[in-house]
């Protein structure tokens, strides 16, 4: 007998042993990240996203505005909410180890039937038909994390709770960004309301020529209809803007957690100046600085958890028991001490046996889920590179594209200046006028397109490398 106790014994300290190897973790796959960036000018690991929004944005209206928006937005609160719930999930993990404790009193009286056995002794013993128990217990519950079964509960659990912290940095990114591309797209709308605005004073004026000399015979009634049409265009303008602008006031509203108000700026386009660091740093810092490529990498690591979990599943579990308190079956002893005590103890190894086809199907979905979280690391990495280097690619073009459109602009001043002083003397046709006005309405509200194209590119940049959560 003691022969078999020390073989059972030898093979318990050997599964106990084995335990620590019952679940190899996967790795984050560091080939998923590449060296360097595309259209990256420089692979020093300083980044723009170091920067607080704070010190990012310099517009005291746009600050305002960032800060009513992570303040009050709605979709953060709720992300904030989210957050408190995992913290809550991570606590209970914490418990899982420790033992159960539950105090039960309760009292029974039963019927027993006068033809029973039961019946028939408790009638002739006690004169009674009844049986009285009355029970006053503490219960002890607590199985032996053996085989890291609860270990890999919180791992979980904390691996849950750290993506609920970065599902709300990532938010928060998006939604700083958003805040500064609607601000700046504000600015643009007023730069162009302002040239349309100049330009429909302008065509004011030639129109305002040309009826003189239709009306001195000098011009036919053609001229004077094109002119009008011209004038037209500028003034359809100004109604639009005026729409456009109310509108994206609204959002930002909004998206700043308030009711659609008109919303305080005290700047210009121009005035703005253009983000002339532009920093990437190198793509491996995207994992602690981006939250989506973070959350993905802690969605991995909750996937090994719940592997580690399903396997612990095939070993068996040690639970132990116990019970004690106060039985009586008169309430007048109930409480007679010692002789109404009572107490038991109990501990038992349970191992899956029909059941082992659930668990391994169980532990086949928790190995495939890994795998997802891996595919999906690497996917993380995928756009988040992606983004950084259509960012990067845009700050370069687009700077090139204002110089461009700026010279255009300056031609077109000075052909505009040009043709009115030849059109009143006499020396240019009204349709060459005409042209030089539509031609400088266009470029200069592509201009302030392209301006705002470029505060966006600088902002994609800073969102696409993880930064506007700090």
């Amino acid at each position: 007998m003691k022969k078999h106790i020390n073989k059972y014994l030898a093979l318990l300290v050997l599964l106990i042993l084995s335990a620590c190897k019952i679940s190899e973790n996967v790795e984050t796959p560091k080939e998923a990240i590449p060296a360097s960036f595309r259209n990256s000018a420089t692979e020093d690991s300083t980044s723009i996203a170091d920067l607080e929004w704070k010190q990012f944005f310099k517009d005291a209206s746009l600050l305002k505005l960032i800060d009513s928006a992570v303040a009050k937005n709605n979709d953060l609160q709720v992300a904030q909410k989210n957050i408190e719930a995992a913290q809550w999930q991570l606590k209970q993990a914490k418990w899982n180890n420790v033992p159960e404790f539950n105090l039960q009193v309760t009292g029974t009286s039963t019927r027993l039937s006068d033809n029973s056995l039961n019946g028939l002794s408790t009638n002739t013993f006690l004169g009674q038909h009844h049986v009285n128990d009355y029970n006053a217990a503490l219960g002890l519950s607590w199985e032996a994390d053996i085989w890291g079964k609860m270990r890999s509960q919180k791992k979980e659990a904390l691996a849950k709770y750290l993506q609920s912290g970065e599902a709300k940095k990532a938010l928060q990114t998006t939604i700083v960004a958003n805040v500064a591309k609607g601000y700046y797209n504000l600015l643009m709308m007023d730069a162009q309301l302002a040239i349309a605005k100049k330009n429909l004073t302008l065509n004011d004026s030639t129109l305002f020529v040309i009826n003189l000399q239709f009306d001195a015979g000098q011009v036919t009634s053609l001229a004077k209809q094109q002119a009008e049409a011209q004038q037209s265009v500028a003034a359809q303008l100004i109604p639009q803007l005026e729409q456009n602008i109310a509108i994206q006031e609204n959002a930002l509203s909004i998206l700043a957690g308030g009711f659609p108000g008109k919303k305080e700026r005290n700047t210009d386009l121009n005035a703005i100046g253009l983000n002339d660091d532009s920093s990437a740093g190198i793509p491996s810092s995207l994992v602690s600085r981006r939250p989506d490529v973070h959350f993905a990498e802690l969605g991995l690591q909750a996937a090994n958890a719940k592997v580690g979990i399903a396997k612990a599943y095939f070993y068996p579990s040690l639970k132990i028991t116990a019970s004690g308190g106060l039985n009586s079956f008169e309430s007048s002893n109930w409480f007679n001490i010692p002789a109404s005590l009572f107490g038991t103890v109990a501990g038992g190894l349970t191992q899956p046996i029909l059941n082992s086809n659930k668990i391994r199907t169980q532990f086949e979905v928790a190995k495939i889920e890994r795998e997802k979280a891996v595919i999906q690391f690497r996917q993380s990495v995928l756009v988040a590179v992606g983004e950084v280097s259509d960012a990067l690619v845009q700050v370069e073009k687009l700077k090139e594209q204002q110089n461009i459109v700026e010279k255009r602009v300056t031609t077109l001043q000075t052909a505009i200046k040009n043709a009115n002083m030849l059109f009143k003397n006499g020396m240019a046709n009204y349709l060459e006028v005409i042209v030089a006005q539509s031609n400088l309405l266009q470029s200069e509200l592509e201009l302030a397109t392209i301006k705002r194209s470029r505060l966006d590119a600088d902002v994609s940049l800073y969102r696409a490398l993880g930064g506007g959560w700090k």
